[in-house]
């Protein structure tokens, strides 16, 4: 059983972002112990991409869990839809960003037990970016101006980039998710989104992770140059439901830690393409190893009455 700490002090801290069933459509009920896995993707990238990259993770859980017939893979709305469906017991296990599983935990809606590996790294980096052609030079030059941001409970697409915005002197919002306090206009949806949203020119910067933005041949996509970033995030984990059993965790994790290579190639099931899934390995971890994550989130102001309305 992972163990809990109270990172956030308010019990009800994810009130005003969207906890509410039904938010990523009619799951049924928790089906664990009916033959059935409900394994929900974070809306981090295009829902056809992620369905492919995953298929191999629905094949693995199918394959290794005696007791399952049928794991049944879903594109959460955002964050919040997936802490409430794993609270519900609408979904067994999921993949999240740090912050949002850490909160999930810190309220008894998820429980953490694996993080994820990629690009030779445990950990990870937020950017704030902007177009080349773009005349802002400095992240003083956005206020005023349009910041497209991840998910309001995204570490590297919205803590960290508001992190940095309140370090170079601007006021950042009382809440994420709100606009009310900040000196720009902060605009979530999805890493996806917030960087397409600046480079059609509807946003004069992003703050995202910097998988999103990353090039193949250069540090950065064409079109796109970095204003800020910070690093040594602890990349993202795998949550499962509260509601499940030790054994069924067990089982979930054991899954995952003994799968082969082959889980990481995405559905055509070959090395090096495009539907490889985003990260390579796993290790059992719990929600000690996103404390720094916490922290952030302390330092901004977002503590006890973070999520109220």
């Amino acid at each position: 059983m992972v163990q809990r700490r109270t990172f956030l002090k308010s019990a009800g801290a994810a009130g005003a972002l969207g906890l509410t069933a039904g938010c990523i459509g009619n799951f049924g009920e928790q089906a664990y112990g009916d033959g059935k896995i409900k394994f929900l993707m974070s809306p981090t990238e295009p829902q056809d991409q992620m369905m492919a990259q995953y298929q191999p993770v629905k094949e693995r859980l199918n394959s290794y869990i005696d007791s399952v017939d049928t794991v049944d893979a879903k594109y959460a709305a955002n964050y919040s839809a997936t802490l409430t469906a794993m609270n519900s017991g609408t979904a067994d296990v999921a993949e999240t960003g740090p912050f949002a599983a850490a909160l999930g935990v810190n309220t008894d809606k998820a429980d953490i037990i694996l993080q994820r590996h990629a690009y030779g790294s445990w950990t990870y980096r937020s950017v704030i970016v902007t177009r080349e052609d773009s005349d802002i030079e400095r992240l003083s030059d956005l206020e005023g101006k349009t910041v497209a941001l991840a998910d309001a409970l995204s570490a590297s697409g919205s803590l960290y980039p508001l992190y940095m915005l309140k370090q170079a002197g601007l006021s950042i919002p009382d809440s994420p998710g709100s606009e009310k306090g900040a000196d720009f206009t902060p605009n979530w949806s999805s890493h996806a989104s917030a960087k397409q949203a600046l480079l059609n020119d509807q946003a004069d910067a992003a703050g995202v992770g910097y998988f999103i933005v990353r090039g193949e041949d250069s540090e950065y996509v064409d079109g796109v140059r970095e204003l800020d970033t910070r690093k040594n995030i602890p990349r993202a984990p795998l949550i499962v439901s509260p509601t499940l059993s030790d054994e069924e965790k067990t089982k979930i994790t054991e899954a995952f830690t003994t799968a082969p290579d082959s889980m990481y190639y995405g559905e055509d099931g070959e090395k090096g393409t495009e539907d490889d899934i985003w990260f390579d390995g796993v290790r059992k971890r719990g929600v000690d190893t996103y404390q720094p994550v916490i922290d952030m989130a302390n330092e901004l102001g977002y503590g006890e009455d973070v999520f109220k309305s």
